[in-house]
């Protein structure tokens, strides 16, 4: 069970209540969030205006509201703000969502009553979870649009899924057991500033893009030796001269699973002096996605502890300022969206070069009999296809902004955009490397020798699930499963048992 207390929750954390597990309020938050909940009522005893409190919203912050229409306020801002369009967020990410949002308010800077935050945690672990649009969020005041969704449910309306079906949201809170919420001053407003939207869809993205790096490390392996290339443009003195850790790391994961090639030893003295850069810099290009996953991490990992709502509520009263505004994300999940579409850039070139027999050596399209059979001309396609893709999806979100609420609002972000896009990139990527995996495998099977020590584990481990192509076949089951064998780490697992834990 995963313990939320505003502090100290990890990317690790959020991805594992993202496919299932179960979360805890720490006792530790109690008096934090009593306490900033009794700042928010001393200020609703006083005639100063208060930005979500006694005030409208966005523009019409200079509109007063009446106390006995305060608690309507709050419900409003729910219903109005809840208009997202599109497909419905994928469960895992908005139990993701549903964590981060939980995590932030427990901080005690958004005076909201703790029954709140227990309310939103029991849905969470009832596995109430809300049916919420893709579309809509411009990425300041935060995730508006889609947070709002997830608040719905909390009050009652709106949809949910609940058992494998969708239904009222009303109806989803009775079948579980939960009390729907009657929201009170600050509340409503305190549910849907944030940045949990685009922070959910970072983490898993960022998650997967950890996962294939590592696969597409060993594919490019893989193809290296079916392309008969040599091995020294990984020699550990190239890259010590040039030590980004990325480079310095992928140099060095690339030099053990090649040792103890047969294949590379064939050609050791042959007249070839070097390889294709897709190649020989494979350090050099992975090495540099790798070091900007590793900064998204970091960017994800203060992100997911950070009070993002407005206005933030201190010992000494309630201050307006912009935390929700996804900029640091955004720039961060464009840059992740980049970093990914790289590693399938540089594989579909690899991958062109091994069904090419001019570049290879081997027979075309690594098919016995060309011509009557076509081998592998047509994954290179689809390849080429989702790297295209991938080039458009790539374009930054973040440059663009779009003013809303009437010019106050006159600066977003876009981050859930970049974050959605991302994750799409990285879909598109993991089909990449499947698709080299298949056409490594099979340039890998005429050479008759044995690969390096971690190249030929996953040689193995691959021939378990996919059968030697000997003639036309529909090929689309093999790519399906090596992409399943890619998303549940087999492959991985059996080449760190080989090489040691890939760094």
């Amino acid at each position: 069970m995963i313990e939320i207390d505003g502090e100290h929750l990890k990317v690790e954390d959020v991805y594992a209540v993202a496919m299932g597990e179960k979360v805890r309020l720490a006792k530790s938050t109690e008096s934090k969030i009593k306490k900033s909940r009794s700042i928010v009522e001393k200020l609703i005893l006083t005639d100063r205006p208060t930005y979500g409190i006694n005030t409208g919203f966005g523009e019409l912050a200079n509109v007063r509201i009446s106390p006995g229409d305060a608690k309507k306020l709050q419900r409003n801002i729910i219903l109005s703000h809840a208009c997202g369009v599109g497909a419905p967020l994928p469960v895992e990410v908005v139990c993701a969502m549903m964590c981060l949002r939980a995590n932030a308010l427990s901080k005690g800077y958004s005076g909201i009553r703790i029954e709140v935050i227990r309310a939103l945690v029991e849905m969470l672990n009832k596995n109430v979870v809300p049916v919420i649009p893709e579309q809509g969020s411009v990425g300041a005041s935060g995730d508006l649009v889609p947070l709002a969704h997830l608040a719905l449910v909390l009050i009652g309306e709106g949809e949910a899924w609940y058992e494998g079906k969708r239904m009222p949201g009303a109806e989803a809170m009775k079948k579980a057991g939960i009390s729907s919420v009657e929201l009170v001053e600050k509340e409503g407003l305190a549910l849907i500033n944030g940045t949990q939207m685009m922070c959910a869809l970072g983490v898993i993205a960022l998650k997967r893009a950890e996962a294939l790096l590592k696969d597409a490390q060993i594919a490019a392996a893989m193809s290296a030796e079916a392309l008969k290339g040599t091995d020294q443009a990984f020699r550990s003195e190239i890259h010590k001269v040039r030590p980004h850790k990325g480079q310095v790391a992928v140099a060095q994961n690339m030099w053990e699973m090649m040792r103890g090639s047969e294949i590379i030893a064939s050609h050791k003295d042959c007249p070839k002096v070097q390889d294709a850069y897709s190649i020989r810099c494979i350090p050099q290009v992975l090495g540099a996605s790798k070091d900007a996953i590793a900064y998204v991490r970091g960017v994800l990992e203060t992100e997911i502890n950070s009070a993002t709502d407005n206005p933030l509520i201190f010992n000494f009263g309630a201050i307006s300022g912009g935390n929700f505004h996804g900029q640091p994300l955004a720039l961060a999940l464009d840059f992740l969206g980049i970093a990914v579409a790289e590693i399938a850039d540089i594989a579909e070139r690899r991958i062109a070069r091994i069904v090419d027999p001019k570049l290879s050596g081997l027979p075309a399209f690594l098919a016995e009999k060309s011509g009557l059979n076509s081998g592998l001309m047509i994954p290179q396609y689809t390849a080429a296809s989702l790297v295209s893709e991938n080039k458009v999806l790539a374009h930054p979100a973040s440059v663009d902004s779009i003013p809303t609420s009437a010019n106050m609002e006159d600066h977003v972000s876009m981050g859930s955009i970049a974050a959605r896009k991302a994750l799409k990139i990285i879909e598109n990527a993991e089909n990449v490397v499947a698709i080299e995996y298949l056409s490594a495998l099979q340039g890998l099977t005429f050479h008759k020798m044995k690969a390096g020590k971690g190249t030929q584990a996953a040689l193995e481990t691959l021939q378990k699930q996919v059968s030697p192509i000997t003639e036309d076949r529909y090929y689309v089951p093999d790519m399906q499963k090596i992409r399943e064998m890619m998303l549940d780490g087999a492959i991985v697992k059996e080449v760190e048992k080989k090489v040691g834990k890939l760094k």
